[in-house]
């Protein structure tokens, strides 16, 4: 004869063992669920690339971003270590690039400037005095950073015209730090 207390412990196991193979089933129930939305999903997916729903960005952000990327690939080309893009100072100054030119062992800040044409000008005329304030606000913030005050560096601009054939233009020692500048 069995006694009670064996008797339960079978209950709990029995139980025990219930309660596993539903949750098994579950599982094989999400995870099938799972693959056939995948498998529907997939060719979905694959055309919804060409139309993305929501924000776009705006012409002008998109030729400036590719802009950036030509300039990277002709810098690195010319010998130039791309250190970071887009730095953006405390005090409201902006790089689009900081690189080291390894041949001259300078520290190069650079302002990436694109056209699609050059039918109103060349595009090193529209970094502007202010633009160039705002450029060497965020390159003494780099340097206060580097805690460094002797490294040697300069200021760039990289010429991107797209049409009617790209053409990539690099202009060292762009600008300089005027004396009447107080940060």
């Amino acid at each position: 004869m069995r006694s009670f207390r064996f008797t339960n412990l079978l209950a709990t196991k029995g139980m025990a063992r219930q309660n596993i193979l539903r949750n098994c089933a579950r599982t094989d129930l999400v995870s099938s669920t799972v693959e056939r939305l995948r498998r529907w999903l997939k060719p979905i997916c694959r055309f919804s690339r060409y139309f993305r729903p929501g924000p776009t960005t705006a012409a002008h952000l998109r030729v400036g971003r590719r802009g950036e990327q030509i300039a990277v690939g002709f810098l690195r080309k010319s010998g130039y270590k791309l250190l970071f893009r887009n730095f953006r100072a405390k005090c409201g100054g902006e790089i689009d690039l900081v690189c080291r030119d390894r041949e001259a062992k300078v520290l190069v800040f650079v302002e990436v400037k694109t056209r699609t044409t050059n039918l109103f000008g060349d595009p090193h005329e529209a970094v502007t005095l202010r633009q160039q304030d705002s450029i060497i606000r965020a390159a003494k913030e780099w340097l206060r950073l580097l805690d460094d005050a002797d490294i040697p560096y300069r200021f760039d601009i990289v010429e991107v015209v797209m049409e009617p054939r790209r053409a990539v233009r690099l202009i060292r020692n762009a600008f300089q730090i005027r004396e009447d500048i107080y940060f």
